[in-house]
Parts: C-alpha cells; sequence; structure tokens
C-alpha cells in the first residue's frame, strides 16, 4: 500500500494548488491513497487565530480530486458550516476531545482488499481541552493499516506516542506547527514517524500568514491601523509524504515536494 499524506493545507490558493497537482501526484507515484490534513483550508475570520477552517465547498474539491480522508486539529470548528463538513463520514477531527464537539476522530476504509484506519488525535499545546492523546487511544479498535495524524506543538509528546505505538501503528505524522521536520524516522517496530510533515500553503511568511498580525499579537500590541489580516505572498510548497506499507507497516519513507 502506498499512502500520500498532505501536512496543513493553508488557504484557498493551497486548495487549487492541491486540485492541481494531485492527479499527477496519484499517477507519477501509484499512490493507493490519500490522506490530507485540511483544517487551514478556508479564511473563515478576520483574526489568525480563529481564522482558519473547513468549509464545505473547499472540502468538496478535495475529494473530488483525489483525496480520501481529511484530518484536521484546532481549527476544525471555525468555518460556519463546520457541522456539515465534520458530519461527512471521510472527514475526522481529534479523537481526544471533549465529547460535546461536532465530528469524530477515527475513520476505516477499503483500500483494495485491505482496510485502512486514520485515527487523528492532539496535544494541549494545539487544544487545551485535550485528554493526553497516547492514553486515549488505548481503547480504541484498530483495524488493518493504521496511521496516526499528530496535530501537535509538543515534541516529546509526539515522539513518545509514536515509540508507545511502534509495531502497532504504521506511522505517526505530525501536524499543526506548519514546519517540515527534516528528519524521517522509521521505529526499530516498523512505525514510520515525523514529528512535522510540514504546510502545504503560501510561503514567506509565519506559518503562512503575514507576519504584521502575528508579531503585534506576539508582541502584545493593537492591530488597530494595520492593514487587513492576510496569508502569506509567496508561492505555494508542498509539504508531504510518501508512505511504503506492507503487513501494516512502514518500509519506506519519502517527502515529496
Amino acid at each position: 500500500m502506498k499512502v500520500l499524506f498532505i501536512g496543513d493545507i493553508v488557504g484557498p490558493d493551497a486548495v487549487d494548488y492541491v486540485v492541481r497537482r494531485l492527479p499527477e501526484l496519484r499517477e507519477e507515484h501509484r499512490v493507493d491513497v490519500v490522506i490530507a490534513n485540511a483544517e487551514n483550508c478556508c479564511v473563515s475570520k478576520r483574526t489568525p487565530f480563529g481564522g482558519f477552517g473547513m468549509e464545505a465547498g473547499s472540502i468538496d474539491r478535495l475529494f473530488a480530486t483525489g483525496v480520501d480522508v481529511i484530518t484536521s486539529g484546532n481549527h476544525a470548528w471555525d468555518a460556519p458550516d463546520a457541522d456539515r463538513v465534520l458530519a461527512h463520514p471521510r472527514v475526522i477531527r481529534p479523537f481526544n476531545v471533549p465529547g460535546h464537539l461536532a465530528g469524530t476522530g477515527i475513520v476505516t476504509i477499503p483500500v483494495g482488499d485491505e482496510a485502512l484506519t486514520v485515527v487523528n488525535i492532539a496535544d494541549a499545546a494545539a487544544i487545551p481541552a485535550v485528554t493526553p492523546a497516547y492514553p486515549s487511544m488505548l481503547d480504541l479498535d484498530f483495524q488493518g493499516t493504521v496511521i496516526v495524524d499528530f496535530h501537535g506543538g509538543e515534541a516529546m509528546d509526539k515522539f513518545g506516542c509514536a515509540y508507545a505505538l511502534d509495531g502497532q501503528v504504521a506511522a505517526v505524522l505530525g501536524t499543526h506547527t506548519h514546519e517540515p521536520s527534516l528528519t524521517l524516522h522509521r521505529l526499530p517496530g516498523g512505525t514510520a514517524f515525523v514529528l512535522d510533515v510540514g504546510m502545504t500553503g503560501p510561503s514567506g511568511g509565519w506559518q503562512g500568514i503575514d507576519p504584521l498580525h502575528m508579531l503585534a499579537h506576539y508582541r502584545n500590541e493593537s492591530t488597530e491601523g494595520y492593514p487587513p489580516y492576510q496569508l502569506a505572498a509567496g508561492p505555494i510548497q508542498l509539504g508531504a509524504v510518501l508512505l511504503t506499507i506492507e503487513d501494516g507497516l512502514t518500509t519506506d519513507i519519502a517527502r515529496l515536494d
């Protein structure tokens, strides 16, 4: 099984980029299944902290062009039509959030004659209200090959979860920081681990965002008089990894750009 995992898609131009490139990527690399984190695919509010989300039009386009499962994170509930999006059977949000929040955190789909389970979890750096990531997974019923999207900012927690699950899941793939980690790990038991896959979005800014407003918030300054909050203006970059999986474990992991 070959799995393409695309890191945080940031903004509508990044959606256009994925829609344009994905068919060729699937064909060139003989991809069997595509997972994409799309929690930032729309700009829903004029603030960098509550201003992203997943709106239905973009999600429909991603599915139509070849994405099989969509994962998310702390911005999963930002868009006005978030409840509709999160009701889709192949859209998931972190499993370990409070139960009153819309959506589910795990999905199993057929890939040829195999089963693939995708689990979404988060740490408190991304969503303060979560329960601890690894303990929350202990009672899950894994079916077939398992891939975990760990949406978080704590390196120690991501490493710990990956090693705790080594040999039980095919991959633990980090998202949320938007900064791609250079090292691609293949742990002793056959689990692939990446601290952060990185973003698929506009370069030249602060996690895909024009830095003016981010700096104002960082300095605890008013944004009055600033230009409108907007995404960065650089070329779209691809943050993605390609996994080769056999018997539920990873035999190879590589970056795509």
